[in-house]
């Protein structure tokens, strides 16, 4: 790719290593240029990121200064997986983040550079916006993703900060896992195409099983049933942040290797455990509803409901989690026996008898390692694969996936070699900086 040239589509999927865009994505991309509003629908997990990330490539010019679009995610996870998106996209255009628990000073800084992008939460944009960091005189789209979430968590005094600050010239597109029933007030728009791919829903192969146990043995349950699934990858939702970390440090207490994931955690300790995860560094997760839209988490063979949601949505959001668009996948509840089912479901759910004893399964076969540097000390991944094979003599094959966040980074490594490979990094430096190497706990 030229300098200042944009990168074809071609070259942004091979990038992406991508073989091509989905039906979905390539009906965003062939919407009229000049639409000015697009709502799309679309499941978890069908690549919205990328077919909005795309249409606003499309509207970005290299030689116009000033914030050229914002995205508004309502997590910051969220966010930041949207940044690794279009980082890997390779556009060569300057790119900011903003949310709650980042650096405000850093995020200042970034915004006097008026970079291209800015993708943030909608509190964090809505401050900047009030306290003039962000001229959105300049911009030209705003995207809204997840909007019925972001509505649903109660943004809407944030979201109305933003929306009146633009001067009613940039183009829209909202994305929303779930039909929108009416639009806010102050939306600048009462009327846009809508391309709802929400039927896709109806491909979705899922099989609903069902255990019962008594009310007293529910956590013994679950342990034997994610016995059974042996080293497959899973999702244990919970509906409270007291369960999630009851049920996380009981499947520590019995040395069965999980990460946990609530609104109540640190952000440093959400990011870990969900990279963690994301790696393979271990095979279940334990979360509340947090976690069943929009992260970018690897595919869940299993999804274990060990409370059921209240609502019908928050169900079918969490079951998203494993099967996807035209897959398959298996969902499982845990129903004591003081508990009934809620009315949405069909109470016709097969059953399934859980073996009386129970062998945990091996550990993941990587390992994940945590180096207290990232993007802010201009790491890369070629850095740390560099590292790994000089250093600490790993071949290729014995590196797994690559996170690198704002201050820290983490790579999944052979778990045979982990404790070896960390007394060869003693006191080794990582682009000229000594750096703390360790187990990501």
């Amino acid at each position: 790719m030229n300098e200042n040239t944009k990168p074809t589509l071609s070259e942004v999927l091979t990038s992406l290593s991508i073989a091509k865009l989905n039906p979905m994505q390539e009906a965003v991309l062939a919407r009229d240029k000049k639409e000015q509003n697009l709502i799309l629908l679309s499941p978890t997990g069908t690549g919205k990121t990328l077919a909005f990330l795309l249409r606003v490539l499309e509207q970005m010019q290299y030689d116009k200064p000033g914030v050229q679009a914002i995205i508004i995610a309502p997590a910051r996870e969220l966010v930041l997986q949207i940044e690794d998106v279009f980082r890997m996209m390779k556009t060569g255009f300057k790119v900011c983040v903003c949310y709650g628990g980042h650096n405000v000073r850093t995020e200042q800084q970034r915004l006097e550079e008026a970079p291209a992008l800015v993708i943030g939460t909608p509190g964090r944009l809505s401050d900047h916006i009030q306290k003039g960091l962000i001229d959105a005189a300049t911009i030209t789209m705003v995207v809204l993703d997840e909007f019925d979430k972001a509505l649903e968590m109660g943004f809407h005094e944030q979201l109305q900060v933003i929306f009146m600050a633009m001067n009613n010239r940039q183009k829209h597109l909202l994305t929303s896992a779930t039909i929108l029933k009416e639009m806010p007030a102050f939306m600048p728009f009462r009327k846009a195409e809508t391309l709802n791919f929400l039927k896709e829903a109806e491909a979705i192969k899922l099989e609903l099983k069902m255990a019962r146990c008594k009310a007293e043995e529910k956590t013994e349950a679950l342990v034997k049933l994610l016995c059974s699934f042996g080293d497959d990858v899973s999702l244990v939702f919970c509906n409270h942040r007291d369960a999630v970390e009851r049920i996380g440090t009981f499947l520590k207490q019995v040395n069965f290797p999980n990460g946990i994931f609530h609104g109540a955690m640190e952000q440093i300790d959400r990011e870990r455990n969900l990279i963690k995860f994301r790696l393979g560094g271990c095979n279940v997760l334990i979360a509340t509803d947090l976690a069943a839209r929009g992260l970018d988490i690897p595919e869940i063979k299993n999804v274990v409901h060990y409370q059921l949601p209240q609502s019908e949505d928050a169900f079918i959001h969490r079951n998203g989690r494993t099967a996807r668009m035209h897959a398959e996948g298996e969902a499982f509840l845990i129903l004591a026996d003081d508990e009934e089912l809620p009315a949405y479901m069909d109470k016709k759910i097969p059953e399934i008898t859980l073996n009386a004893t129970f062998k945990l399964p091996a550990p993941p076969p990587f390992e994940c390692i945590y180096f207290s540097a990232g993007k802010k000390d201009k790491i890369s991944k070629g850095d740390i694969v560099g590292l790994l094979m000089k250093k600490g003599d790993l071949k290729n094959e014995e590196i797994g996936l690559i996170a690198i966040t704002d201050a820290a980074s983490f790579v999944a490594v052979d778990r045979k070699k982990a404790n070896q490979l960390l007394n060869k990094l003693k006191g080794e430096k990582l682009k000229k900086a000594k750096v703390k190497v360790e187990i990501a706990k």
